[in-house]
This record gives C-alpha cells, sequence and structure tokens, in this order.
C-alpha cells in the first residue's frame, strides 16, 4: 500500500485533488491492492492478464460500464505515477482499453409532437412570437441551443433560405431553413424583434425582455412552457427538437451524408445513433430495394 499512499500524496500536494476524489481512488486502489493479493500478486509485479482478470471480476460484480472505467482509471493514475518514478519499468494498462457504456438512444417527438410544440407558444403577444419563430428554426435545422442562440441577425440569408450556424470548434456550416420557419422568422423581425431591443441592438437574432441575448435557462424555460401548452408529458429539451429533425429526416429516405453536415456532426459514427427506423419503415425500405424481397404476383 506504500505506493498507493504515495500516489495520492502527489495528487494531493501536485494536483490539488479534491477530498472527495482522493477518497474515491483510495477506495478503488484499496480494492484493486486487495485483489491482487488474493492472486499472490503486488502492484509492481501485475502483468496484464491480472488486471484483465480484475475488470472481469469488477463486471461479476455488477459493476456497469461508467463505474468499471472509474475503477480503470485510478488504477491507470497509479501506474503513470510508478513509471514516472522509477517504481516499474512497464506499465501494464498501457494497452487495456476502458469499457464503453452503452449509447443511448435520443429521444424523439413524434411528427405530430413536434408540429403541436412548436405550434404552441401564444403569438399574440411578442415573446410568444419570437418562441415561435426559434422552435421553428429549431426543429426546422437542427442547430444546437447554443448555434440558436449565438446567431446574429446576419447569419440568415432570407433570401437564399439558410442560416450560417456556428457549431463546436467555432466550424461553421450552411444548414436550410424550412419556408414555414423561415416565415416565422421573418415575421419575428419584422414586427417583433425591435420591441425587445433597449439601449443598444446586440445584434443577435433572438433577445429577451431586457434587450439582451436569450439565455440557455430561458431557452429551457421557453421549450417546458411550451411543452406544457402542447400537452407533451415526456420530458422535452432543446436537444429533444435537434433529434427529431434528424430522425424525421431519416425516417423519410434523407441521406445520412446529408444529416450529418446538417447537424455539423465531424464524424458520421455520431450521426449513425439516429438511424433507429421504426420497424416498418425499415420493411418498406427493404422491400423497395432489395432484389430478392418477395413482390405481391401482379
Amino acid at each position: 500500500m506504500d505506493a498507493v499512499r504515495e500516489f495520492l500524496t502527489a495528487l494531493q500536494t501536485e494536483r490539488g485533488a479534491s477530498p472527495h476524489t482522493l477518497a474515491a481512488y483510495r477506495r478503488d486502489l484499496t480494492g484493486f491492492v486487495t485483489f491482487l493479493g488474493r492472486g499472490g500478486r503486488a502492484v509492481a509485479t501485475a502483468r496484464v492478464g491480472d488486471l484483465t482478470e480484475y475488470l472481469a471480476a469488477l463486471r461479476r460484480q455488477g459493476l456497469g460500464a461508467r463505474s468499471t472505467a472509474r475503477h480503470l482509471s485510478a488504477v491507470r493514475g497509479l501506474y503513470r505515477f510508478l513509471l514516472g518514478s522509477g517504481g516499474i519499468r512497464r506499465d501494464p494498462t498501457e494497452h487495456l482499453e476502458a469499457p464503453r457504456p452503452p449509447r443511448r438512444l435520443p429521444r424523439t417527438l413524434s411528427v405530430e409532437d413536434a408540429a403541436a410544440l412548436v405550434e404552441a407558444p401564444d403569438i399574440s403577444v411578442p415573446e410568444g412570437l419570437r418562441d415561435r419563430a426559434l422552435l421553428e428554426l429549431m426543429y426546422a435545422s437542427g442547430l444546437r441551443a447554443s448555434e440558436c442562440l449565438t446567431l446574429r441577425l446576419e447569419d440568415l440569408n432570407q433570401a437564399a433560405g439558410y442560416v450560417m450556424a456556428t457549431g463546436k470548434g467555432s466550424r461553421q456550416r450552411l444548414v436550410p431553413v424550412g419556408g414555414q420557419a423561415l416565415r416565422w422568422v421573418q415575421r419575428y423581425i419584422a414586427t417583433s424583434r425591435s420591441g425587445f431591443v433597449k439601449r443598444g441592438d446586440p445584434g443577435c437574432l433572438f433577445l429577451n425582455r431586457y434587450g439582451q441575448p436569450l439565455s440557455r435557462q430561458g431557452l429551457w424555460a421557453m421549450i417546458k412552457r411550451a411543452a406544457r401548452r402542447a400537452g407533451i408529458r415526456a420530458s422535452v429539451s432543446p436537444h429533444t427538437l435537434r433529434h427529431s429533425f434528424a430522425s424525421h429526416l431519416l425516417e423519410r429516405g434523407a441521406d445520412l451524408r446529408s444529416v450529418q453536415a446538417m447537424l455539423g456532426h465531424a464524424d458520421i459514427s455520431t450521426t449513425q445513433i439516429y438511424t433507429h427506423l421504426p420497424s416498418a419503415a425499415v420493411r418498406a425500405m427493404y422491400r423497395k430495394f432489395h432484389p430478392r424481397a418477395e413482390r405481391k404476383a401482379s
């Protein structure tokens, strides 16, 4: 346990680890040392096979992928410390991969619920018209919350029907805006937006009552309010509209690469999580395109 104590001391003094972090590392590493001791091994003499058996033992105890990965992170940190201090000559965790938690399918709305949500705001008041335009735009273009909130007036090309979105890593992309969404955004700009401007115009497309760019908290509250008005009981977030945008396009035959470009995903594997088509759509696609699919006799 001397190696563990030295490692924890280094975490505290050199990296300023919190008491909570130190307690978690101490607990996980104590379990690891105990496991090695049962097999007659020590930390300095453990091999890759011992680490593999340790991970398997954690899974047998019922630990999920995230918890197992946390344990491995503690052990990996210990061995990197020992390697750096000369306590060992080779790190047995070097080629071990942490277990990956299963990717959860994103929550989506049906086409009917998505329509009810975006149509829920009370457009008789300026805030409602703003909310309607924002919801229509999010559903029509699949923009992230941050991308919508940072849109500037000049990012919207009303004549061509697209917006210039600035995504992660400051990467910019052109995203189409559907006709309905474009009309609502134009109506908001023409009739309501100027009423939100106070002393100076910040230039952002969507403003709050104080003349400032609409905040993330304000967006969340607005979507929750719209969901209640629409009678949607399921939890709805800004990302729900983005997920629904992608899913509804793919369900209707959109090309995966095109959806990837519109969403601004750098890797297509991120977009592939949306390919959870309902069974009826899958069967219809199979019957339409597979050369050996059964067809009714004419």
